[in-house]
């Protein structure tokens, strides 16, 4: 029998609609999934079976089921016999069923558990943000961090505690300059007040993230409910899972690929770049000191750019304090002007420049500069729901935290 940790071996899908038209369950190859097949993604081919890792197997039902809506996924924890007599997508090899990496989730979960949690975080944040216009860039990236880390579940809002000694993602690299903490803090304990015991803190990051956004004059994106939160949290996963800004084309790619995102996936959701700010420590390396060699500068980056980022900005290497608009101008407005600097190559990270590196990617990012601006919204929606729904957690895995900074007792 094959064995391998971290894949599932998927021959064939099967899908049975959720919309009662039909109880019938039509079981159809992957390859010939209407049109979508797996050969885009990596996988293997061994005997009779098409090994996907879970992050491709995730991918493949995220966009089968926009074309099916109302389908449920069952995770591998569930009992596959009770998963397979409901309406449901599941994954099997050789007859047994596997999970394929995404599990459940419902627009307002919440509806009967607790009605009024949506409406108690959307008016806070309609109230708080527009006094910490920054917050919504924080979030957002929160939410990001948080789910290229095992999935989003929380994970980045645990603290370290003495009594187990383990570092958490707080105390990862790219997560030292998090911000918005406490103001999740501040969300949870409204909700708990409400319902105690019920809203992941997961769900909370990812509902904050959309309504921040809306409130500076940015997109909507659906945002389904239901995860649970994570009860691990580790910093050397963090180090090795979160993209760096330094990161080129090839690092990128790989990273968004291990959760089940593409090269459109990635220029999008880059574009959250157009709104928030930096530390310099996040790019004087390309400002003196690209090559390993101090004094030289990343050729890529527009000569006169760099000359006003080293004379009114960052004006050592070793500046660590010193913060910078990531969209110069326009960092607090939801825009394509982002888009724009890249194509002059002024994007501040190397991670930025990156994108323009490759003619699949720079002509996208060229059609969403000549489009309109509704149509990088739409498209943006459509990625963040999309990565909300990476590796989450559902039915009775991890748990709903009392505290979003410490898992329950």
């Amino acid at each position: 029998m094959l064995r391998s940790t971290g894949w599932s071996y998927v021959s064939r899908l099967a899908v049975k609609r959720a919309d009662n038209s039909s109880r019938q369950g039509t079981t159809l190859p992957v390859a010939g999934l209407s049109g979508l097949t797996v050969s885009p993604f990596p996988s293997q081919i061994i005997g009779d079976y098409r090994i996907l890792s879970r992050s491709v197997a995730a991918s493949l039902v995220s966009q089968y089921r926009e074309r099916i809506p109302h389908l449920r996924i069952c995770s591998i924890s569930e009992d596959s016999d009770r998963c397979a007599r409901e309406d449901s997508l599941y994954c099997y090899s050789n007859n047994i069923k596997t999970g394929c990496g995404y599990a459940q989730l419902e627009m307002n979960f919440y509806a009967k558990s607790c009605p009024k949690a949506e409406n108690i975080i959307k008016d806070f944040v309609q109230k708080q943000v527009p006094k910490a216009p920054n917050t919504a860039a924080a979030i957002l990236r929160m939410h990001f961090h948080d789910c290229f880390v095992r999935g989003c579940d929380g994970s980045v809002l645990l603290n370290f505690t003495s009594s187990t000694g383990n570092q958490t993602e707080k105390q990862a690299n790219p997560n030292l300059t998090l911000r918005g903490f406490s103001f999740i803090d501040a969300v949870k304990r409204l909700v708990e007040a409400e319902c105690p015991g019920v809203v992941s803190c997961a769900d909370i990051i990812a509902l904050v993230a959309r309504d921040a956004v809306v409130v500076t004059g940015g997109p909507f994106w659906n945002v389904p409910t239901g995860r649970r939160d994570g009860t691990i949290s580790n910093v050397s996963e963090a180090n090795a899972d979160i993209p760096a800004p330094t990161s080129n084309f090839t690092r990128l790619q790989q990273s968004f690929a291990k959760k089940g995102l593409d090269l459109k996936d990635l220029v999008l959701l880059s574009g959250a770049h157009t709104i928030g700010v930096s530390h310099c420590s996040s790019f004087s390396e390309r400002l003196y000191n690209f090559t390993g060699v101090f004094g030289t500068q990343d050729p890529s980056l527009d000569s006169e750019y760099a000359d006003n980022l080293k004379s009114r900005k960052c004006k050592s290497i070793n500046d660590n304090t010193t913060i910078v608009e990531m969209d110069p101008g326009s960092f607090k407005t939801f825009d394509l002007s982002y888009f724009k600097l890249l194509l002059k190559r002024r994007g501040l990270f190397q991670s930025d420049a990156a994108l323009t590196t490759r003619t699949t990617t720079k002509t996208f990012i060229e059609q969403l500069v000549d489009g309109p601006l509704k149509e990088f919204f739409d498209e943006f929606a459509k990625s963040m729901e999309k990565m909300g729904r990476v590796e989450v957690k559902t039915g009775s895995a991890g748990e709903i935290r009392k505290h979003c900074a410490f898992v329950n007792n």
